[in-house]
């Protein structure tokens, strides 16, 4: 089975989406974010699809290619950067955010707030760079 590039670009299309929506808080101070109920729900929400969009890209890739069948989320990402798919550092970081997302819905542990918001200003980048590494794939 070969990748199939309308998953990709959907999935793709679907962060990108999310992307410029959370670009509209980053700006935005911890206290001014804690006021709004809905606005953290909201960020909470945009994760939520970025990280699995994300993780749905990487099973079908990995199912694609015929690679491992991973365990968790996060191991899909350690197998794409073990078959050199995406680097062995970005790897590491989409790993943490699969395991992000489980307290996101799992509420494994009271989620803080405010860190969601550190977590918007600081970290997607790995998902912009994680895209980047799909479509040069996919070409």
């Amino acid at each position: 089975m070969q990748i199939d590039k309308n998953i990709i670009q959907g999935k793709i299309d679907i962060i990108e989406k999310d992307l410029n929506f959370l670009n509209e808080y980053k700006d935005k101070e911890v206290e001014d974010l804690l006021t709004s109920y809905k606005d953290i729900q909201a960020v909470k929400y945009s994760l939520f699809e970025i990280i699995e969009a994300s993780i749905d890209m990487a099973s079908h890739i990995i199912s694609a290619k015929g690679l491992k069948r991973p365990e968790s989320y996060a191991e899909m990402f350690e197998i794409l950067g073990k078959q050199n798919l995406i680097n062995m550092n970005l790897s590491r970081k989409l790993s943490e955010m699969a395991r992000f997302r489980n307290i996101l819905v799992h509420s494994y542990a009271e989620v803080d707030n405010s860190k969601i918001l550190n977590y918007v200003k600081e970290e997607l980048k790995d998902v912009e760079d994680y895209i980047i590494n799909l479509l040069e794939l996919i070409k």
